[in-house]
């Protein structure tokens, strides 16, 4: 028997021995009550150290608060915790609450590491296993991590204490996100991440082949400084998904050194797309979800009541939504095909995600829109909100009174980004 077996057979017997021991089991079972708020539970692993993990950890939890989730970022690198330096949280500090940590927050995503609870940050903490596994628990049982749709755990590199302690611990968990580079000397040891999983019967939701290529930062043109395709080419002999390559981008380092996530203050980089790429089977394990979310605003649609968005530029239809100076929010009868109401509202300043998640907590089913790329209606889809594109720049009433007669003529999607 190997170590990783051996380490998940004693797991398994203390946990099939909790119930003799009623501390061990109340402790087990405050655990699980609380990971049980969280939908989806999200491993970010890598076999070899200095290959980006934690930058694709942060991103991929940036993202998918972006794209209108409820998100927390838990960062269990004991020895070498990055992740509040990335996120701008150097100097924060936990709170206490009725004998709960609270953690903490950044613009809506929730946050916990080693990092916030150190007096000096250079301080080293010198822990054998045991230790590291107590922290780790203490981390998902006694943090107040409310009622969420993902946690994106950021692991060490191996296969050691940490990454076996979070599988061991976090039951159920959706799967692994396991981050190379293309080079030879990464993947022989990012394979043996995989037969971690493996053996622990974890899923490997894909491999991201991060620093693949490099984008000249004036004429934007990649250059393969390293060799490409090693990951992708590890994720098919391994026969796992593969999610995508992520390019050497100079913003990435800055943005990193700044305490600024990439993706948010870089959002139309192509580096920033390709993260986007990525969340994509993340974001169908919400899937479910969606379609039932989908089914309800659809018998919502069926019936006599709607709201239905405009964005305004100058009182007419703003041909890209996301520059609009107003919205539109009319208050329509199907049946009848008049409108009842109509309010003009000022939106929050443009940011991915942020408006399909607005337009959702103010009722809208449908948006009429002149252009709309294909990742903006995905996230409008995903908060129930109909898109239709390519109506022509008319007065408000006008667009939605040609909409509910059927007569609204849609040409060609102004917009595609």
């Amino acid at each position: 028997m190997d170590n990783a077996e051996s380490s998940q057979a004693q797991c398994n017997r203390n946990t099939s021995g909790a119930k003799d021991n009623p501390d061990a089991f109340l402790e087990e079972q405050a655990m699980q009550e609380r990971l049980g708020q969280i939908k989806h539970k999200i491993i970010v692993l890598s076999g070899k150290g200095g290959v980006g993990k934690s930058t694709v950890a942060v991103n991929l939890a940036v993202s998918l608060m972006l794209a209108g989730k409820r998100v927390g970022l838990l960062d269990v690198d004991i020895h070498g915790p990055s992740i509040p330096k990335m996120i701008g949280l150097e100097n924060a500090r936990i709170s206490v609450q009725d004998e709960v940590m609270l953690p903490v927050e950044k613009d809506g995503l929730k946050v916990m590491s080693i990092g916030f609870l150190l007096q000096n940050r250079d301080d080293a903490v010198i822990w054998r296993g045991p230790m590291k596994m107590g922290v780790i628990k203490q981390f998902l049982k006694d943090v107040d991590w409310g009622e969420m749709d993902y946690l994106v755990i950021d692991s060490p590199p191996g296969t050691g204490d940490e990454p076996l302690s979070v599988c061991q611990l976090v039951k159920n968990a959706d799967g692994a996100v396991i981050v190379t580079t293309p080079q030879d000397v990464a993947t022989n040891d990012v394979r043996k991440s995989i037969n971690f999983c493996r053996q622990l019967k974890l899923p490997v939701l894909g491999v991201v082949e991060n620093m693949s290529g490099f984008v000249c930062p004036k004429c934007g043109e990649l250059t393969a400084i390293f060799k490409t395709g090693g990951g992708e080419r590890m994720a098919t002999d391994m026969h796992v998904p593969f999610l995508g390559r992520i390019p050497v981008d100079p913003k990435v380092g800055e943005a990193c050194d700044e305490g600024k996530p990439f993706i948010h203050h870089h959002s139309r980089t192509e580096t920033a797309k390709a993260f986007e790429r990525i969340i994509a089977p993340i974001l169908s394990l919400s899937e479910q979800e969606i379609n039932v979310s989908a089914a309800k605003t659809n018998n919502k649609e069926e019936g006599t009541v709607m709201k239905i968005a405009i964005p305004l530029a100058e009182g007419k239809l703003c041909m890209h939504f996301g520059h609009c100076e107003q919205f539109a929010l009319l208050d329509v009868d199907k049946k009848a095909k008049k409108i009842t109401g109509k309010q003009m509202l000022t939106p929050p300043a443009h940011e991915p995600g942020v408006l399909p998640k607005w337009l959702h907590e103010q009722g809208a089913n449908v948006i009429i829109a002149g252009g709309m790329g294909q990742r903006a209606q995905s996230l409008f889809a995903e908060n129930g909100i109909k898109v239709v594109v390519g109506a022509p720049g008319d007065a408000p009433d006008k667009l939605v009174i040609s909409y509910l007669e059927g007569t609204l003529v849609s040409g060609t999607n102004v917009c595609d980004h």
